[in-house]
């Protein structure tokens, strides 16, 4: 099957649905939303902690706001993309409240803001302990009830189509690559279709599953990376994974690991050994608030000076019942394993959380690959620099929606669909055999990022996981072109170059800088305490 739109979102969380609205108000033309599971499984659902945003001008303003970013990114930001951020944040948030969207607030109407690790204000939005799934409803609700806005639920994107599909030869120097749509696969048919479009957004979310301890849901594979760097798009600062510091540690449930929000250290909450003692003193005189990779790898530290699998967050000495106010799904989970966070403490470890890097974009969310955006997790937009500051992820995928919104429909009438794409060649049969052969590939991927790329890095463990990767990637190409492409092929497909590009540009990177450490290379200046 053929499919034509205008427009063609691949990805259904903040970045994709806010986006999806704007252009929708404006341009009556054909939209399509692509989501690889249900709208509610998104990376966005996921996320705990809030928004950040200077809202309350008595106290806080932009410049605060910026310097706390740049702080954060060791100072390797774009501080144009920060700027345009933080600047245009209000704005947005105003927009989520009337797309539906409820923030806490306190009995005069104001924001109920919270502090997170990084931040030198009070700044973040939030939804008792639950903004993403609210954020997420909120938009799900104005989506759904837009009829301008074709939904394509557990459709999963299998290549972008650009002139190579055409038969020209395209390599990372050929000027003026063009996007024209992408093949998706339909879960009913189990046929790849052809959706040919003006202008296509990349918004897939994150890639946490290449790691075996990730907050993230098993479904962030890094499609959207994968797929652009296959079609000679530029991918950059992928060796900056964020490890976020406390996630629960429950050994009978690992993927994904569920999240202890920052903003309970924001709260008062104190980081110590199993038996009582803190320790965040011996690292950063910010102690639990210092920024998540200082955090990360004092715990990460620790655990391996004591021979421990977790340290703990205490919050015993705050009042429970502003406890269960404050973060009433984090105490029903922890209650449902056998702990009550107000008289016991909660074990906690770092799980791979959020990539910094991804697809290379400019300030209006353009990638390298014309006609082709990039938004949210799967971008590189340069405002987190070596390090992303807690809660500037969802206002960054907002603001960049907006962004990309107004360029694109300045634009889209620019581009036509006359171009002759071939339909999909769908060769082969996939085997019971062939399916214990996926699943052991992508275990494989798991323990190898784990292993060699995680926390803490060297040349001697990068290389090792280079050589891993290397012979994983040989199988799943020999295999990918025997078979029917599935979800899960490609799947692993896209973990394999996902690793694959943290693994090379962690190898690039001669200096410890941001959330990328190596025992092989001193400390760059701004990271030193």
């Amino acid at each position: 099957m053929v499919y034509k739109y205008d427009f063609l979102i691949i990805g259904a969380g903040v970045a994709g649905m806010s986006y999806a609205l704007k252009v929708a108000r404006e341009h009556k033309g054909k939209i399509c939303l692509i989501c690889k599971t249900t709208l509610d499984e998104a990376n966005t659902y996921f996320a705990q902690g809030g928004v950040a945003s200077v809202t309350n001008l008595k106290i806080d303003n932009f410049d605060k706001h910026i310097e706390d970013t740049m702080i954060a990114g060791d100072y390797i930001n774009d501080v144009e993309a920060v700027e345009q951020v933080v600047r245009n944040a209000p704005e947005q948030i105003d927009e989520l409240v009337k797309w539906g969207v409820h923030f806490d607030r306190k009995e005069d109407g104001s924001f109920d803001l919270h502090r997170e690790g990084g931040h030198s204000e009070f700044r973040i939005l939030h939804h008792a302990d639950d903004t993403g799934a609210e954020i997420q409803r909120g938009l799900m609700e104005a989506v759904r009830s837009n009829p301008d806005i074709d939904i394509k639920e557990n459709h999963f994107a299998v290549e972008i189509i650009t002139q190579h599909h055409l038969g020209i030869v395209v390599t990372r120097r050929t000027p003026n690559i063009q996007c024209y749509g992408a093949y998706v696969l339909n879960p009913e048919t189990q046929k790849v279709d052809t959706y040919l479009s003006k202008v296509t957004l990349m918004c897939t979310g994150g890639c946490g599953a290449v790691y075996q301890t990730t907050t993230n849901p098993v479904i962030a594979t890094g499609d959207g990376e994968a797929m652009v760097y296959r079609a000679k798009g530029t991918v950059q600062d992928m060796e900056f994974v964020q490890f976020h510091p406390t996630s629960l540690y429950n050994p009978q449930e690992t993927h994904p690991a569920y999240l202890i929000t920052e903003a309970m250290r924001g709260y008062g909450g104190i980081l110590r050994l199993p038996n009582g003692e803190s320790f965040m003193e011996k690292y950063d005189k910010r102690l639990s608030l210092a920024p998540r990779d200082i955090v990360a790898r004092a715990i990460d530290k620790e655990m391996k000076i004591h021979g421990i699998d977790h340290v703990c967050l205490d919050v015993t000495h705050k009042d429970p019942e502003e406890t269960k106010h404050h973060f009433p799904n984090i105490y029903k989970k922890c209650l449902s394993i056998g702990i009550d966070i107000t008289k016991e403490y909660i074990p906690v470890r770092p799980a791979a959380h959020y990539m910094c890097g991804g697809i290379k974009v400019d300030l209006n969310g353009e990638s390298s690959i014309k006609r082709l955006y990039a938004i949210g997790e799967c971008s590189c937009t340069g405002l987190h620099g070596g390090n992303r500051l807690a809660s500037n992820s969802l206002i960054e995928a907002v603001v960049y929606a907006d962004a990309a919104a107004k360029h694109s429909l300045a634009h889209i009438d620019e581009y036509d669909f006359n171009v002759h794409v071939p339909e999909w060649d769908d060769q082969g049969t996939l085997t019971n055999e062939e399916k214990v052969l996926i699943t052991q590939s992508v275990k494989e991927v798991g323990q190898i990022m784990s292993n060699y790329v995680g926390i803490v890095r060297s040349d001697l463990r990068l290389k090792r996981a280079w050589n891993r990767l290397d012979l994983l990637y040989e199988e799943t190409e020999s295999l990918f072109k025997r078979v029917k492409a599935s979800k899960d092929i490609c799947e692993l497909r896209n973990m394999i170059n996902v690793g694959y590009l943290i693994t090379r540009q962690a190898i690039e990177r001669k200096e410890c800088r941001g959330l990328h450490f190596t025992i092989d290379y001193p400390l760059h200046a701004y990271d030193k305490k």
